[in-house]
């Protein structure tokens, strides 16, 4: 069952996450052992073990003898956990996904690091400078109840609006979650800008629930019926529908009428003054390695990151006519890394949140 995604305290995977040793200038110390800690979004891991991180870290160790801690959490808490440990670094490897990936470099957090394989990833999904390439791309979605709605799910923003959905749709929260910054972004676009965004989101608040702070705690509310809409992304709500048979996914339209998404790739960068830096730099060349990117599809529900790569799974084929006829823009990041302090306040003001 893949795992909800869920806020802080963040939690181990593989062994147990104890006390980490504290080390001067971010922890060389303990440089030479045998370990990395990999802090991460969450949607990666599956509960049973089936999951893509779970395949990806069993057979890492195998090959290197490495083995993972694993730390998640929700996008923006990863990079201000990062941040709060800065000067007593623990992590190794950082995956999140934007804006906050640009946010953690704006910090000071990332070290330059270009991953063997990381040439066949679009320039669009990697830093130009190496701090960061993406691993696992991903769209925005929203989810809708299939077995309440069966008429198929709302088709408009607008739509959303109707009474209806009263007490029964949520988002999570921009500024905390990375889907739900993704709220924002889609919301700015389709809607014409960032005034009418924020005059629909404060409409729209009238049957919100309310904030949440993990994406992935909605899933089950939706299958369950106890929501009928909530947001996602595609590769966390596809894997879901094994065990969360009741959600369908979708892709709200705005002004123009036509369905709208977004990339918004797991990406992935070397932490600065990491203490296992080697062992990282195996990590991240691991993750863009032609059998890992092919399984992305089958065993993440994701798409491969590197260009070259085209899975052929039944996961593979099914997420292509889930895309089909679905127009992908592409955000300008930098305009988001630098003003979302503004649209997240914004965002606030008009909701009352």
């Amino acid at each position: 069952m893949p795992r909800p995604r869920t806020p802080l305290p963040l939690v181990p995977y593989l062994v147990p996450l104890l006390a980490l040793p504290l080390t001067a200038c971010g922890g060389t110390a303990d440089a030479g052992a045998k370990e990395i800690t990999v802090y991460s979004a969450d949607g990666l891991k599956a509960e049973d073990g089936t999951g893509f991180y779970d395949k990806v870290f069993e057979d890492f160790t195998k090959k290197t003898g490495i083995k993972v801690r694993y730390v998640e959490g929700g996008s923006g808490e990863i990079v201000q956990r990062l941040a709060r440990e800065k000067s007593n670094t623990k992590a190794d490897v950082v995956v999140t996904l934007p804006p906050f990936v640009q946010q953690a470099d704006g910090k000071g957090l990332l070290a330059a690091y270009r991953p063997a394989g990381s040439e066949r990833v679009a320039d669009g999904d990697k830093d130009p400078a190496g701090k960061w390439t993406a691993v696992v791309n991903n769209y925005f979605c929203f989810i809708h109840n299939t077995k309440e709605l069966q008429g198929g799910p709302p088709k408009t923003w607008k739509n959303l609006l109707d009474g209806r959905f009263k007490g029964r749709l949520q988002y999570s929260t921009p500024g905390v979650a990375g889907d739900g910054t993704a709220v924002l972004i889609k919301a700015m676009h389709d809607l014409g800008g960032k005034e009418p965004a924020m005059a629909y989101l404060k409409e729209l608040q009238e049957n919100n629930v309310g904030p949440s702070k993990s994406t992935g705690q909605l899933a089950p509310k939706v299958d369950k019926g106890e929501l009928l809409v909530a947001n996602g992304d595609v590769q966390m709500n596809f894997a879901n529908m094994k065990t969360m048979p009741n959600q369908g996914i979708f892709f709200p339209a705005g002004d123009s009428g036509k369905p709208t998404t977004f990339a918004l790739p797991y990406a992935a960068g070397l932490v600065r003054n990491a203490p296992h830096t080697e062992n990282a730099k195996k990590f991240l060349d691991h993750l863009l390695t032609e059998g890992v990117q092919r399984d992305v599809s089958a065993a993440g529900g994701g798409f491969a990151a590197r260009t070259d790569v085209k899975a052929t799974d039944p996961n593979a084929a099914a997420l292509a006519r889930l895309m089909r006829g679905v127009e992908v823009f592409r955000p300008d990041w930098a305009d988001v890394d630098r003003n979302l302090a503004s649209y997240v306040a914004a965002w606030r003001e008009a909701t009352g949140s």
